[in-house]
């Protein structure tokens, strides 16, 4: 497992005390995608991860931290879930943990992204179509991660052009939101389940595929579709300059209305980096900062914010761990060790990091008492729990 990232002393790390807030955030949570590694990797990248701030945080806490088992084989991810419920988006179960034992569907966003977009409100069932690689291993398909295919909007134009007369022909509306978000109006398929773009990543797809009423009829599409876009002028491009090429379209997201905004006791304050279609609930807060750092989030102020870190998405959806490594002491070293001085010095009231993985989610709590459990030896034992 190599190592790349160079370390310093916690005390080397700038203290937020050290500047001057006309303002501070009172609560955060901070949601981790893939914060907990597999069982099976997770005590070697223990042994190797130089993390105090984290230990602290994770070890030093109040009641007892939550922790759930989650289906690795569920159509959302663990985080996913847990934002879609803490919005109410439509999923069973209380806006806490993620609860995957019945979760057989992604969450119904489609309505809310059209939205964020500035789509005009419209009635119907509406699923979200993204451009993707589905790459051909020996003998099945594996859907890539999306972040890499890096389509820009002339490409995505192109490339939608010449798949909507296809949608046409059968009666289906398409419409464009951005370079990588399209979505498909079906009103005769209210109960096709369907699968997160994350949550199939790096897998066989045959299980991750839409099922229910109207899958025949998305996969035959499917298929036209791959057959134009592989004869199509832009991909022998893309292939010319080393890109994936964009062989096919994922559907997900499946929703007939919008969701009300949530009530002022569930709105965050702020909201601070989300990414990809997680930024669709940037307006269920108050404000919402892309490319925040620390001092920006500290100095937002505000009653509770909401701070995605999603650095270690990438390395865990592809089992790169040596990466994970890597990414992780960045964010010790950005995020963690200036958050852990922000609660000593009472500049943040409280911190609550939510974790996740493939087979469980975990949520700590900390605050500048908890932090006063001297007898308490801080480690990284919870990440292989």
């Amino acid at each position: 497992m190599t190592r790349s990232v160079p370390h310093k002393p916690l005390t080397d790390y700038p203290r937020p005390s050290a500047i001057a807030y006309n303002r501070a955030m009172n609560d955060l949570d901070i949601l981790l995608p893939f914060g907990l590694p597999p069982p099976d990797t997770a005590r070697d990248l223990i042994r190797e991860c130089r993390t105090p701030a984290l230990a602290s945080l994770l070890s030093r806490t109040g009641a007892p931290h939550g922790s759930q088992a989650v289906d690795p084989f569920a159509r959302a991810l663990a985080h996913e879930v847990w934002l879609a419920r803490r919005f109410g988006l439509g999923l069973d179960g209380p806006p806490g943990l993620a609860q995957h034992t019945d979760n057989d569907n992604s969450p119904p966003v489609a309505h809310a992204a059209m939205r964020a977009l500035g789509l005009p409100a419209v009635e119907g069932h509406w699923f979200v179509l993204q451009p993707t690689h589905i790459h051909i291993a020996r003998d099945h398909l594996v859907l890539t991660d999306m972040r890499q295919l890096a389509l820009d909007p002339p490409e995505a134009r192109a490339l939608f052009d010449a798949a909507a007369p296809l949608f046409a022909e059968i009666g289906k509306t398409l419409l464009y939101g951005s370079a990588d978000t399209w979505f498909m109006r079906a009103d005769e398929w209210p109960d096709l389940h369907t699968a997160t773009p994350d949550a199939a990543s790096g897998r066989n797809i045959d299980i991750w595929m839409p099922q229910g009423e109207g899958d025949r009829a998305w996969r035959k599409l499917q298929n036209e579709i791959q057959m134009h876009w592989f004869a199509h002028p832009l991909n022998a491009q893309r292939e010319a300059l080393g890109l994936k090429p964009v062989n096919s379209l994922w559907l997900w997201g499946g929703a007939s209305h919008d969701y009300p905004l949530p009530s002022v006791e569930q709105r965050y304050s702020a909201s601070f980096n989300l990414s990809g279609w997680m930024r669709l609930f940037e307006r269920f807060a108050d404000t919402a900062q892309s490319g925040a750092g620390v001092t920006e989030v500290l100095r937002a102020g505000g009653a509770r914010g909401l701070l995605l870190l999603d650095a270690l998405t990438e390395p865990g959806l592809t089992n790169e761990w040596g990466y994970w490594l890597e990414r992780i002491e960045m964010l010790e070293r950005d995020w963690f060790a200036p958050l852990l001085a922000a609660l000593r010095s009472g500049q943040l009231r409280s911190l609550r990091l939510i974790l996740s993985g493939q087979d469980r989610i975990a949520e700590y709590r900390s605050n500048r008492n908890t932090l006063r459990k001297f007898w308490i030896t801080p480690g990284l034992r919870s990440l292989a729990q």
